[in-house]
């Protein structure tokens, strides 16, 4: 059993790392935050299909599945178990059955800041 502070340390230093290469990303490229993020998210499905990701989720804990490569991690690993349980459909199922909070708090917070605030455009 790990301690208390290694285990902050490693979800502290994941997490790090994956927010470092988004900011690289932000700072040296021409993408869009739009495709940053598709990018994150397909990042997290492949690299858990790989098996890849599943080893930074024992590390890192919630550094590891906080960003949105661990959105792309909540996808792939409910269509996973889905598949198993009710064959190809749980491919199209899974991922939204193990993602539904998360999408559903998206959405709610989204919705209360855009009534709460007053948004304008950059000029």
């Amino acid at each position: 059993m790990r301690s208390i502070l290694t285990t902050y340390f490693w979800a502290f230093f994941i997490g790090g790392v994956i927010c470092a290469i988004g900011q690289v990303l932000i700072d040296k490229t021409k993408l869009t935050p739009a495709r940053i993020l598709v990018i994150f998210v397909s990042a997290g499905v492949v690299l858990t299909a790989l098996g890849i990701y599943q080893k930074l989720v024992d590390i890192g804990g919630a550094g590891a599945t906080v960003p949105l490569t661990g959105f792309g991690y909540s996808l792939a690993k409910g269509a996973f178990r889905d598949v198993d349980q009710f064959g190809l459909i749980g491919a199209f199922t899974g991922g939204l059955r193990s993602t539904a909070a998360g999408i559903t708090a998206a959405i709610f917070f989204g919705f209360l800041a855009s009534v709460t605030f007053s948004p304008k455009a950059k000029r």
